[in-house]
């Protein structure tokens, strides 16, 4: 299995009153990691269609252990499934070598203009596939 990976800074504004990342924030964690893979990482390798428009479906989010700020975080995220207009990402986020969250998501790629889904490209599935479980 290949895993992208990446690591995401934590900014003193994510924590909560409670003083750890708040629940809201890990979403903002999760969606840096998929701009490095679907816009920076598939961009330089040739792939440039994510960017033109890629959109979240569902999230379904388990938060194991609690994380406060200064932390050292890192996302690795994988395909888990591939369809011809969506595709499921999962991720796991660590904090200080901890697994701190497992989630998934379901990303459709979308047509900006004409504002509906699309099918992915060839060179998009090829992209994905590389990443797949």
């Amino acid at each position: 299995m290949a895993r992208f990976k990446t690591d995401v800074p934590l900014r003193w504004s994510d924590m909560d009153a409670f003083g750890h990342v708040n629940n809201n924030q890990f979403m903002v964690l999760l969606e840096e990691a998929r701009v490095a893979m679907m816009f920076t990482a598939a961009y330089e390798a040739g792939v440039p269609g994510f960017r033109e428009g890629v959109v979240v479906a569902r999230h379904e989010v388990d938060y194991l252990l609690p994380v406060v700020v200064p932390a050292e975080v890192r996302v690795e995220l994988w395909v888990e499934r591939i369809g011809n207009a969506s595709f499921s990402f999962a991720y796991e986020l660590m904090a200080n070598d901890k697994l701190a969250l497992r989630a998934k998501s379901v990303m459709v790629p979308f047509d900006t203009v004409a504002q509906r889904p699309r099918r992915l490209t060839a060179e998009e599935l090829a992209f994905l596939e590389q990443w797949t479980d």
